[in-house]
């Protein structure tokens, strides 16, 4: 990504965020972004096509920096836990594109199917982690797919604690809580639903 478009990508991220998908124009992009609107058009042609590309480049930024990490790893767990690690901190370095990529997962405009879909090829991704986790007998059998949501789905519940909270949590704590309660439950032990 050369210079200005990664300029433009931080300064539509940010006005999606504060303004949502209907409140943001070319206009507030190419300002924020210190761009003339004629260069903003000739990069994009469209608002839907500057939002499309920064899910996929935002979708892209963190399944990049979670494999030049997660290859190092020897087994499965630890893989699982650099991706939780990794997506956690993303959560709070790039809040303003998880804002942006929570908030229009509903619709049906061809923005959010696309969004939709670029969020099922990343957590399909996360399955082939938890595949290898119970290919490797570390996790129980089970549907790799619905644990897939649900790590991706409680990784990202992160950013509303953050909008919730003031205090900031340490990564590894998280991260290990987050892992800790995927594996072994929150339920205590010998205890029976009623």
């Amino acid at each position: 990504m050369n210079k200005t478009k990664r300029t433009i990508f931080e300064s539509a991220i940010k006005i999606f965020s504060q303004n949502g998908y209907s409140g943001a124009t070319m206009d507030s992009i190419a300002s924020d972004a210190g761009v003339a609107k004629g260069t903003l058009y000739y990069h994009f042609k469209s608002k839907e096509e500057i939002f499309n590309y920064i899910i996929k480049e935002g979708m892209n930024i963190v399944k990049e920096r979670i494999e030049s990490t997660a290859y190092k790893q020897q087994d499965a767990l630890s893989k699982l836990k650099v991706l939780c690690r990794i997506q956690l901190e993303l959560v709070h370095e790039q809040r303003d594109f998880f804002i942006v990529l929570m908030s229009q997962l509903w619709g049906q405009e061809s923005r959010q199917l696309e969004l939709r879909e670029s969020i099922k090829k990343y957590i399909d991704y996360i399955q082939s982690y938890i595949v290898e986790a119970i290919e490797n007998k570390i996790l129980k059998c089970g549907d790799p797919s619905y644990a897939a949501y649900t790590l991706f789905g409680t990784l990202c519940s992160v950013a509303i604690y953050e909008l919730i909270n003031e205090e900031k949590k340490n990564f590894d704590d998280l991260t290990n809580n987050i892992l800790n309660n995927m594996l072994n439950g929150i339920q205590i032990e010998n205890k029976a639903w009623d």
